[in-house]
């Protein structure tokens, strides 16, 4: 009988593009205010990439940080995932892309797309591969240029998104430590309150489609925001469970940041105090798939996680999809690459 590996995140890496949005410039964008955007979601500002910049160079930038991190070189990686709801192009993937950026010539590489709880579903799906004995490094990114598929004349959603890149290279870990326990969840009935309408086989591009807006993010925000609400800490806790563990355990939370009330809402749902629990929403907004690794990546640099700590990651995204996974983390806080 084959021996189950455990595997981890070994190393991490983000890119944030340079420029930088703040509510007070969306006030001359659209017919909103500053103190409306921050009392509703928490966010002052978020990153946007420059027109020239696509979903592969920002994935790209944060994969070789986090490959340098985890002192691994491009051609050791065996697969690349990349979770996105914003692809380069419908085809080829966006990981095939990467992976020629990187001249990983040795990995397979696929899209994931399980909106912003992508990168989750995607470190969980990487791990089973090593876990098999298939596969020894998977590189796995979370990477967005939501900016590019916003309606900016709509403040609903255009004050709410920002652009961004977070990876995480898995392997083999010691004894004990890495992901312990996951839980991932889908209701494809809740598929229409969040969705981009147009360019797929369903509503393909025409100029109807483009004068409808139909290539722009749809979202019923309500509804998102009580399935959030709702999902957010039962995600946590059946996770935990699954790793044999309480609430109590929790050393530091890292959730989707998409809102900071859905945040707390989380947090008291696990009688979390706030302290324990990573908030950046407030610097970047909802970067969806990036989300979870960029917060992760500042945890651990900034000194919130250390080595033997009890992280629990947790997500919800279109689909409608959620996923959680609790992670013994095994590497020391001061070698994250910035």
């Amino acid at each position: 009988m084959k021996e189950i590996k455990d595997v981890g995140i070994i190393g991490l890496g983000t890119y944030l593009p340079e420029k930088i949005m703040t509510n007070k410039d969306l006030e001359s964008i659209v017919d909103t205010s500053d103190e409306w955007i921050e009392s509703r979601t928490g966010i002052r500002e978020r990153r946007i990439a420059s027109p020239d910049m696509a979903t592969s160079d920002l994935a790209t930038r944060a994969a070789e940080k986090a490959l340098i991190d985890a002192g691994v070189t491009a051609d050791e990686i065996d697969l690349i995932i990349v979770a996105t709801a914003t692809p380069d192009m419908s085809f080829p993937s966006t990981a095939c892309l990467v992976q020629a950026n990187l001249k990983a010539s040795r990995a397979a590489a696929f899209d994931l797309a399980a909106g912003c709880s992508g990168f989750v579903y995607g470190i969980v799906t990487g791990s089973q591969f090593i876990k098999a004995g298939l596969y020894k490094k998977v590189l796995v990114i979370g990477a967005e240029t939501l900016s590019k598929i916003l309606d900016w004349t709509d403040r609903n959603t255009c004050v709410l998104f920002g652009d961004g890149a977070g990876a995480a290279v898995l392997a083999e870990t010691e004894a004990g430590y890495g992901i312990i326990g996951a839980q991932l969840g889908a209701d494809g009935s809740g598929g229409d309150l969040l969705k981009l309408p147009a360019g797929g086989s369903r509503n393909p591009a025409s100029s109807e489609t483009v004068t409808q807006k139909m290539h722009f993010v749809h979202m019923n925000g309500n509804e998102v925001f009580k399935f959030a609400v709702k999902i957010m800490g039962e995600a946590a806790i059946q996770a935990l469970e699954h790793a044999g563990l309480s609430a109590n355990d929790v050393d530091c939370l890292i959730p989707h940041q998409a809102n900071n009330r859905i945040i707390q809402s989380a947090a008291k749902r696990l009688k979390l105090p706030m302290d324990k629990v990573m908030v950046n929403v407030d610097k970047y907004g909802n970067t969806s798939a990036a989300s979870i690794p960029i917060a992760l990546e500042e945890a651990v640099h900034g000194g919130k996680i250390r080595q033997g700590d009890i992280v629990v990651l947790v997500g919800f995204g279109a689909g409608l999809t959620w996923a959680s996974a609790v992670i013994k983390w095994g590497k020391e806080a001061d070698t994250i690459a910035k």
